[in-house]
């Protein structure tokens, strides 16, 4: 039977991407440094290992026949942006990215699928709220998002690279996932997740202001988790070895998701807007290739999605104490 291993897989994409491969009967490995903090793993084997070092690279993909290379330290933008995690970012990331892929080659891996990000694309093409939808080869002339794109677009080089050992690559570029059983307090959510988390204290409290950074006008498309892990797995059993973008065409601002989010919880809102990190303007893009080559799209619309994310984000907060909630950022 083949043997998939997803790396991170105590991760929040990596986690849903072991429950979907078993759900379609599948034969799943999960590796990270760390179990997932919200479920059970539904790995056939889950192992802990630390894929900074290559000897357990190495050890963790003996006997398997496709990796799914989840595995990466990330968060949202507060995390990605900080000036002080650049170095570590780019330094962690690097040795996971390139120790994975080479001990896949040793380890003679049929084939190998990386998660990037839509970080590798060009920040000066995203400055406006509704930039021009941006193609797959429109990465280069390259200017990734801070650390994090640059390592994911070196890493999507390996990939290229590689292939010339034989090893099968593919490539997802993917937009902001959200859904339940993802971090959602702490410093490494992102905006569905810290939105819910702010909203659901307003709820609690009765205490109806949120803060949002910057003036909330900036835009992003939000793919639901489920949407993205069946892109993934469709991708890997494609023959398409370029970079595929995977993620809805729809476009929200940051104080429309806050009003969203607000109505499914039923409470009105008031909306502070201080100074913080808020990444590119606007970020748009062309999905032909995942459209007409993998006959991929999205099935999840984003009302749907965030009423799922919201109810398990508040079911969170409500499990703390009146105490947390009150003083919760």
């Amino acid at each position: 039977m083949k043997r998939h291993l997803v790396t991170g897989a105590g991760g929040f994409i990596g986690n849903h991407l072991v429950s979907y491969l078993k759900d379609i009967g599948c034969w799943v490995a999960g590796v990270d440094l760390k179990y997932p903090s919200f479920s059970q793993s539904r790995a056939d084997d889950f192992m802990i290992a630390d894929l900074r070092d290559q000897t357990q690279c190495l050890r963790v993909m003996a006997g398997m026949h496709e990796v799914y290379a989840c595995a990466a330290d990330m968060g949202g933008m507060g995390f990605i942006a900080d000036p002080q995690m650049q170095a570590e970012i780019l330094y962690n990331n690097t040795l996971i990215n390139l120790n994975s892929i080479e001990a896949a080659r040793k380890s003679e891996i049929r084939r190998y699928l990386f998660t990037s990000s839509v970080c590798v694309y060009p920040t000066h093409q995203l400055a406006t709220t509704h930039p021009v939808p941006l193609r797959e080869q429109d990465v280069y002339p390259a200017l990734p998002q801070a650390s994090y794109g640059w390592e994911k677009l070196q890493a999507e080089h390996f990939c290229t690279y590689y292939q010339s050992y034989g090893l099968q690559t593919r490539i997802a570029r993917l937009q902001n996932c959200y859904g339940p059983l993802g971090a959602w307090h702490g410093g490494r959510e992102k905006a569905p997740a810290a939105l819910s988390r702010k909203i659901a204290v307003a709820k609690l409290t009765g205490n109806p202001e949120i803060e949002i950074w910057g003036d909330g006008e900036a835009t992003r498309v939000f793919m639901y988790v489920s949407d993205c892990v069946r892109g993934i797995y469709r991708l890997m059993q494609s023959d398409y070895s370029g970079p595929v973008t995977l993620g809805p065409d729809r476009a929200i601002s940051i104080n429309d998701l806050a009003d969203l989010l607000a109505s499914i919880a039923g409470i009105e809102i008031i909306k502070k807007h201080t100074e913080g990190p808020e990444g590119v303007r606007g970020r748009a893009f062309d999905h032909t290739v995942a459209t007409e080559t993998l006959k991929w799209q999205p099935a999840v619309s984003l009302e749907e999605g965030l009423a799922i994310t919201y109810k398990w984000v508040e079911g969170q907060v409500y499990a703390y104490d009146t105490d947390y909630a009150k003083t919760a950022e």
